[in-house]
């Protein structure tokens, strides 16, 4: 059964960095792609940022440059850098493949970016 867990998050002040790991519990981690989402409270759920399996990046406009996506197939977790976090970043970030999420989503990581 596919699983993600998701951790890291945090409260920082604006301008700040964190580092979000997610484990996933995926027999094919190393043939899959990956994304991370976020939704922010009264949002949608949103894709910023994808990496596939053979390590092709994209990222959404709002978070090119400061956001960097990065995976270890030998632990099975998928990492998002965080640096110059604005508090339009708060929101709960979750993990999840990046075509055909799986319906099995994680609890998430809470980031709250104070201004």
């Amino acid at each position: 059964q596919v699983q993600f867990v998701e951790s890291g998050g945090g409260l920082v002040q604006a301008g700040g960095s964190l580092r979000l790991s997610c484990a996933a519990s995926v027999s094919t981690f190393s043939l899959s792609g990956f994304g991370w989402y976020r939704q922010a409270p009264g949002q949608q759920r949103e894709l910023v940022a994808t990496i596939s399996w053979k390590d092709v990046i994209i990222y959404v406009d709002s978070v090119k440059g400061r956001f960097t996506i990065s995976r270890d197939n030998a632990k099975k977790t998928v990492y998002l850098q965080m640096k110059n976090l604005q508090p339009e970043d708060t929101a709960v970030y979750y993990c999840n493949f990046n075509r055909s999420p799986s319906p099995s989503w994680g609890q998430g990581t809470q980031v709250t970016v104070s201004s």
